[in-house]
């Protein structure tokens, strides 16, 4: 029996695991679930699943949340704040961690869960993304096992050899293919896209994800943050991550080998096929997503990415290629810019360029530590909402 801790819980992720944990009541119990504000979301999921501990963002929150429970009969603990999540990622309670905060606010109680020990199901790319090279020690120091969640990787992790080792060259990989579907203004006239609505970058067209990952994916900051996630994630370098447009979302990426084979993993657009891989792992178990029907998609197409419709991918291998802090610098900026757009404070296409400014301006440097890191975070927030009131 695998106890769980789900970061996220109200989120898609979080409400994705918990479908495929419903499924299987004799293998997973849930020992946390964690929300930031939607109070009445969680105190459900509480009912259904009768979590040793709930946490919430606020003390508000945990204020509201605290009646819910006790009037359904539950002796569910309630904590709030950055601490608490960290506590229910490191605690004895749980051998697995589900990952699923997006965002900065994710790291924290992501490292907190690997610096443990735990079995960690890495969703939020972002943790990755900022610390690098600081979270992959921790994976290996404290013997943590880290598998990853995004559809993309989840693919390469299965194509990959059980041994891999984040050695390429030891496994003849040539490259590592990123697919992705382009988003929704893929065959959008480039000179229309300032007068894009945040109604309009959130509606995707095959993925149903949350508000800010869906502005990423129109952007394709999601992919530039996925082919650094790669890099981190099984030891390729920038040069060997490619990224190919593949609007179908059926193949969910791919490796190249050095003796012609490539190979693909494919399956429907939903969540909660690698999300069962990874619990279940090694094993394979129903996560309730149907096979795919190859037939009646009839074709898969696929095209190179064109970095002046979409300038977020190329900066995001501008900062894998600079390395230190720049690629926690590109997310901070990135989710300023990003929230800043579904605010109405700027245009779609202010995005990248707000993310450029920051880059240009405050330069990357060595991390060490994650003090550092954090700080480096915060100095490239207040610069992106300097250059948005100025």
């Amino acid at each position: 029996m695998q106890t769980i801790t789900i970061l996220g819980s109200t989120g898609s992720i979080g409400v994705s695991t918990l479908d495929v944990i419903a499924r299987h009541p004799e293998r997973y119990s849930v020992f946390a679930l964690t929300a930031h504000s939607r109070v009445s979301e969680l105190a459900q999921q509480c009912l259904q699943f009768k979590p040793e501990v709930a946490v919430v963002g606020s003390a508000e929150a945990a204020r509201a949340l605290e009646p819910l429970l006790r009037q359904q009969g539950l002796s569910t603990q309630v904590a709030y704040g950055p601490q608490a999540l960290c506590a229910v990622a490191a605690a004895d309670g749980c051998d697995t961690v589900m990952a699923a905060i997006v965002g900065a606010a994710g790291l924290e109680p992501s490292l907190a869960a690997a610096r443990a020990g735990k079995k960690l199901l890495l969703a939020n790319k972002e943790a990755l993304v900022m610390s690098g090279q600081l979270f992959m020690d921790a994976v290996a120091e404290h013997h943590a096992t880290l598998l990853p969640i995004d559809s993309e990787h989840n693919a390469i992790f299965q194509c990959l050899p059980q041994a891999y080792g984040r050695v390429p060259e030891a496994h003849g990989v040539a490259r590592i293919v990123l697919t992705a579907s382009g988003g929704p203004f893929l065959k959008r006239d480039v000179a229309t896209l300032e007068a894009v609505t945040p109604e309009e970058a959130v509606a995707h067209p095959n993925w149903v994800m949350g508000r800010k990952i869906s502005v990423d994916s129109a952007t394709m900051m999601n992919k530039g943050l996925e082919v650094i996630e790669a890099h981190w994630l099984f030891g390729a370098p920038a040069d060997r991550i490619e990224v190919l447009i593949h609007p179908q979302s059926v193949i969910h990426s791919m490796v190249s080998y050095v003796d012609g084979s490539l190979l693909a993993q494919l399956g429907n657009p939903d969540m909660r096929t690698p999300i069962a891989h990874a619990l279940a792992y090694p094993e394979r178990i129903a996560s309730g997503v149907g096979p795919v029907d190859l037939a009646k998609i009839g074709q898969l197409q696929f095209l190179a990415p064109d970095f002046q419709r979409f300038p977020c991918l190329k900066l995001a291998y501008d900062a894998l290629a600079s390395g230190g802090s720049t690629a926690a610098i590109l997310n901070a900026a990135n989710e300023v810019a990003v929230q800043a757009f579904l605010d109405r404070e700027i245009g779609f296409r202010m995005i990248d360029q707000l993310i450029q400014r920051v880059m240009d301006r405050l330069p990357g440097r060595t991390v060490s530590g994650l003090d550092d890191l954090l700080e480096q975070d915060r100095e490239a927030r207040r610069l992106a909402r300097d250059c948005i009131t100025s």
